[in-house]
């Protein structure tokens, strides 16, 4: 990592942020999407074979009410006692049992568009059957075929059972039939007939049709014996089959299972008053298309975003390397004896101050040795010829262009010249070199590692030695941090830019007596703050709400589109994008102001400090 130039960290550590987030977020809201969409179908499948299990079981216990009826009718009971050859009776008891249903199923308009026919069959081989108000007359063989079926498959103790049959052959399999048991009209006598009522599927069916299962879902019915009841389509499967063996082995559960090729999802219900299952089924791909669908949505957002981001990454990185490569190459001008100047017109952020340090350093220290030059020449004018004088001369030239400065010689140099201040007694020379060599050396330390409050006044106080000289006003800053707190941690070089902003724009016209800085701190639910408060001219609403806008993007300040610097707030953003790279989000630099009252900047960090990423 430290191979490599400070771009390509810059750029290498953006772009791992950002594809680390990219990835975590995207692949969290896929996962959590696709769970809550299957969530969702699998309830919605729930819901709607729950309905229709609902329905189903209301339709049969209507139907059920029905055979009740004719089970406990009094002409149904005695038609069961009459002899097999007494067509007179079997006449009378045949009419009322006709219309006793006509009257019954009329009188329910769903009964009677949904039921296939009535009948009510003796031991004796007679029969009654009511289809549509019609009399039917049927083989007696045929009859006496599907009595005893119907009291094999029927319960002896009266209770209904669902039959997958018909006594026509042409509505075997559109039917269903519920038939019960029926007694003489002594309870105590033994089961005489049956009593059979034969429901269309087609009707009954409208009710499950209205679930709606997509294109290639579909709905199917099972009994317990594993016989597939609806559709007809299905009836052609063999009973207990793969598919009907799993139906009958997952209860009420949902399960997944491939069938004609294709995974799909099956959710069976049993129902409760029949031995019925109801399965709703639909393919798993079907199911999970939306989920598809949210992550290509999700890749192809993620990859324009990382786009967007590694320009935008690209772009935040020459703005910060481009002024340090400038001063760079400055220096190495001034190393090698060239006095390199740096254009600082319109920067006002750290790096501005940093290049109007350098700027006034080369100046100073062209003028320093200048003079010592010219000092160097005057004591020995008097011991030396004209000749040799310039001889002299032309050797210091040909020295002073050999001497190549670099930092330490910048130091020492700064040293130098205030040892001749001190000789000329020049106290305020003295004093402002000192302050401005302080000032140097703590500022071309541009790592953002951390160090203490103490550090950072005493830095804030070199700025006010320098700045009380160049402007030839005295004002002191009121600092009233407790001293416990003074070896705190914080960032470097975040204090004193919150001073010059507030001498550039708190004090529009001048400072006045009665204008203040105070500077505190205190520490409090593991925050850290320090607040840097004035008596100024303050910002307006709008100012204000534009700048926490600015401070809640995260980002270091750029320039404009057409070069130029941008004035007012840069510094304040700088301190607290700064304090974020050091501690992290959580923290940084806030605002609170009043127009004509004045502002406060606190700049928040964790108690016990814990950098996150060193420059």
């Amino acid at each position: 990592m430290r191979g490599k130039t400070l771009s390509r960290q810059i750029f290498s550590n953006f772009l791992i942020v950002i594809v680390l987030s990219l990835v975590s977020v995207g692949a969290f809201s896929y996962v959590q999407s696709s769970r809550a969409l299957d969530g969702q179908v699998k309830q919605y499948m729930e819901q709607m074979i729950d309905s229709a299990n609902y329905q189903t079981d209301s339709y049969l216990q209507a139907y059920e009410l029905l055979s009740n009826a004719f089970s406990s009718n009094s002409d149904v009971r005695a038609f069961m006692e009459i002899k097999p050859d007494d067509s007179y009776e079997y006449y009378v008891y045949s009419e009322k049992i006709k219309e006793f249903a006509r009257i019954s199923v009329i009188s329910v308009v769903t009964l009677y568009k949904q039921l296939n026919m009535i009948y009510a069959v003796g031991q004796h081989g007679r029969s009654v059957i009511y289809e549509n108000q019609n009399l039917l007359n049927f083989d007696p063989v045929l009859v006496k075929e599907k009595y005893d079926y119907l009291m094999k498959m029927t319960p002896v103790d009266g209770k209904i059972s669902l039959l997958n049959m018909s006594i026509r052959e042409v509505d075997q399999g559109s039917v269903v039939t519920m038939a019960r048991k029926v007694r003489g009209p002594s309870y105590g006598d033994a089961n005489r007939g049956v009593v059979a009522i034969e429901i269309k599927l087609d009707e009954l069916a409208k009710t499950w049709d209205r679930v709606s299962l997509g294109k290639k879902g579909f709905f199917f019915i099972i009994d317990d014996a594993g016989n597939y009841i609806y559709p007809r389509s299905m009836s052609e499967r063999k009973p207990q089959d793969d598919l009907a063996s799993h139906v009958l082995a997952s209860g009420n559960q949902t399960f997944i299972y491939k069938y004609d090729g294709e995974e799909r999802m099956f959710v069976s219900r049993k129902s409760g008053y029949s031995d019925w299952n109801l399965v709703a089924s639909m393919p798993v791909d079907e199911l999970r298309r939306p989920a598809n669908t949210i992550r290509t949505t999700t890749i192809s957002v993620g990859l324009i975003t990382l786009a967007i981001a590694l320009w935008l990454a690209t772009r935040f990185g020459r703005s910060i390397i481009a002024p340090i490569r400038w001063l760079k190459d400055s220096m190495r001008e001034t190393e090698k004896g060239n006095w390199q100047y740096i254009d600082e017109s319109g920067r006002t952020d750290e790096i501005g101050g940093l290049i109007h340090s350098y700027n006034l350093m080369v100046t100073r220290l062209s003028d320093m040795i200048e003079r010592v030059y010219e000092a160097e020449l005057e004591q020995q004018k008097n011991a030396l010829e004209l000749g040799e004088t310039k001889l002299e001369r032309q050797r210091a030239e040909y020295q002073s262009l050999q001497l190549q400065i670099n930092p330490h010689f910048l130091y020492n140099t700064l040293e130098t010249i205030n040892c001749y201040a001190i000789v000329q007694d020049s106290t305020e020379i003295t004093e402002m070199v000192e302050a401005m060599a302080f000032m140097l050396r703590y500022s071309v330390q541009t790592n953002l590692e951390e160090i203490t409050v103490a550090n950072e006044l005493n830095h804030v106080r070199n700025y006010m030695i320098v700045l009380q000289h160049r402007t030839g006003k005295e004002f002191e800053i009121d600092v009233a941090i407790p001293p416990y707190l003074l070896l705190e941690k914080m960032v470097r070089l975040t204090l004193q830019p919150l001073i010059e902003n507030i001498f550039q724009h708190a004090f529009p016209d001048g400072v006045e007596p009665h204008h203040f800085i105070r500077i505190n701190a205190k520490k409090e639910n593991g925050l850290f703050q320090v607040f840097v408060e004035d008596n100024g001219i303050g910002m307006k609403p709008e100012r204000l709400e534009e700048l926490r806008k600015k401070l809640e993007q995260n980002r270091l300040a750029e320039p404009e589109e057409n070069g130029s610097p941008r004035r007012g707030g840069i510094g304040l953003m700088n301190v607290h994008r700064r304090i974020q790279m050091v501690f992290g989000e959580a923290y940084g630099l806030s605002v609170d102001s009043e127009w004509g009252r004045g502002s406060c900047l606190t700049m928040t960090m964790p108690e016990t400090a814990r950098p996150k990423m060193r420059s």
